[in-house]
């Protein structure tokens, strides 16, 4: 009796997760066994990822595709046959959890995979400029380099996604450069000379030209644990010659390269040399995602890499004066040459500026956005449930509404610039539907002009927004028309990004923390 009734409580969540499914992108499910197969409660809106879909399915068997639609608590499998989808599909079906949700989760059979652009990005050609040489070094050599970097002086706290050490020049983080008159005692091992006539020949092989200066004077040593990463960055263009070179020893990882909306991933061997010139040097940013696994091609489709312990050695030349790079989209000499002849913005070109480079901008990527802007902020969050209950919170340029549900004992209004957010307010109202009353409430409008009556909120949250303006005008105005909204004794907080990236006490953030040593030489002076 009990199985009965267990197995017609999970056929009836299916039939409800495909009709959602049917509704959204249009597809019909399958009775039969086919090769495409959806996981119907969790997707990216559930916090899932694709790296944790794929390392439990292939325990199972092999995975073609994978496909995370944004904003949407289900994905799908695409396999090679039919008899890999049924021993996936009765592996994990009503029985398999998956990390981020605790749960089992619920699958079925799908005549066809939702319309998309899902391109192979393992395929694409590698942007211009970048090369790389597995087995550029032997085993031997490695432990070589290894001891004469000498990692056992490095501090544990430089930074906050990985450890670091420099020679022959310190990289300053807080200011993206360096001091080329404040050259480091050590400098760059000995040991490291094997290197360049090796370079200059494997490049030489594959009919590319060597580069027009000696060798490097500046070497970074960045150590990656497992689960640590890079953001995505441009080495600063006024600060070093071009190309510039990239070791891994002790490890494989993914490291991304993106221009635009362009993204190609790059499998980076242990003891192979990356080199970055030209376009994939100034126009392309490189970074690794901070996670556990990596997803890989392999024979039979994709596989996840379990990722270890990888130190790499970045070499660069520094730059006596400023770029004269032609890619000057991230070229910080550009930038700063028209930052110097800009002339006095008018309210009017501002709100022009505006429109280009932020709000089109954001409707653009606000499903991505979304997808990863999914927790709030524990000290928002402590904000919002400080107020009584009744009282009318407002949430001004509210994004995805992860916000808009921290206390449930007021009403919580969003508002919001993109009309892309807004959408995605509205998917994440639906997603909770079952589970809330409480829906988020979100409109769209400017955060210089909120159409709500002043004096009727008793509290008001801008979160990330204000710094998007284009003069301190606006952003004064932005702030007096929160103070407009406030009731007597409301209250509000703000949240804006910082150029100089200090805290109240003066010290460096902890995105941006400096070598201890360094740090204390500076404090003498």
């Amino acid at each position: 009796m009990t199985k009965d009734y267990s197995s017609r409580k999970l056929e009836r969540k299916q039939r409800r997760c495909e009709t959602i499914i049917y509704n959204d992108v249009g597809i019909e499910s399958s009775e039969m066994p086919t090769c495409f197969l959806a996981i119907l409660n969790a997707g990216l809106s559930t916090g899932l990822t694709e790296e944790s879909v794929l390392s439990n399915a292939i325990q199972y068997a092999p995975v073609q595709q994978v496909i995370m639609l944004p904003n949407k608590s289900y994905c799908f499998l695409k396999c090679h046959n039919v008899n890999n989808a049924e021993r996936i599909y009765n592996n994990m079906h009503g029985r398999a959890g998956l990390e981020q949700r605790g749960g089992v989760v619920y699958l079925s059979y799908f005549k066809s995979l939702p319309m998309c652009k899902e391109e192979n990005v393992w395929a694409k050609p590698l942007p211009e400029g970048l090369v790389l040489l597995p087995n550029f070094l032997t085993e031997s050599e490695e432990n070589m380099l290894l001891k004469a970097i000498n990692l056992e002086d490095v501090e544990q706290s430089d930074l906050k996604h990985r450890r670091v050490k420099h020679f022959g020049y310190q990289f300053m983080y807080g200011e993206n450069n360096v001091d080329p008159t404040k050259p480091l005692n050590e400098k760059i091992p000995n040991e490291c000379d094997i290197l360049w006539p090796r370079l200059k020949t494997e490049l030489t092989k594959l009919g590319l030209p060597a580069w027009d200066w000696d060798v490097p004077d500046q070497l970074t040593v960045n150590i990656y644990e497992p689960g640590q990463g890079i953001p995505p960055h441009v080495d600063t263009h006024s600060a070093f010659l071009d190309p510039i070179f990239s070791l891994s020893l002790f490890g494989d990882v993914v490291m991304d390269f993106r221009r635009g909306s362009d993204r190609q991933p790059l499998k980076l061997l242990r003891r192979s040399m990356l080199v970055m010139s030209g376009a994939s040097r100034y126009d392309w940013t490189h970074g690794i995602t901070p996670r556990t696994l990596d997803i890989v091609p392999s024979e039979t489709g994709l596989t996840v890499m379990p990722r270890q312990k990888r130190i790499s050695l970045t070499f660069r030349r520094l730059r006596r004066g400023p770029c004269n790079c032609t890619f000057p989209t991230l070229c910080d000499s550009r930038i700063n040459a028209q930052s110097n002849l800009a002339p006095v913005i008018t309210d009017v070109v501002a709100a022009q500026l505006e429109e280009k480079n932020v709000h089109s901008v954001y409707d653009c990527i606000a499903p991505h956005f979304s997808e990863t802007r999914h927790t709030p902020w524990p000290r928002v969050a402590e904000f919002l449930r400080s107020f009584r209950t009744g009282s009318v919170l407002l949430d001004i340029g509210c994004g995805n509404g992860k916000y808009l549900q921290c206390n449930n004992n007021a009403l919580t209004i969003g508002c919001d610039r993109s009309s892309g957010l807004i959408n995605a307010c509205l998917e994440r109202a639906k997603i909770i539907r079952e589970n809330s009353s409480n829906l988020p409430n979100a409109f769209r409008c400017d955060c210089l002009h909120v159409p709500v009556r002043s004096q009727t909120v008793d509290g008001c949250i801008s979160i990330a927004v204000i710094h998007h303006l284009a003069t301190a005008e606006r952003r004064l105005a932005a702030i007096r028309e929160m103070a407009r909204l406030l009731r007597l004794g409301g209250r509000a907080l703000i949240y804006v990004w910082a150029k100089d990236q200090r805290a109240n006490d003066n010290k460096k953030s902890a995105y941006l923390l400096q070598n201890k040593a360094l740090n204390k030489k500076k404090d003498n002076r």
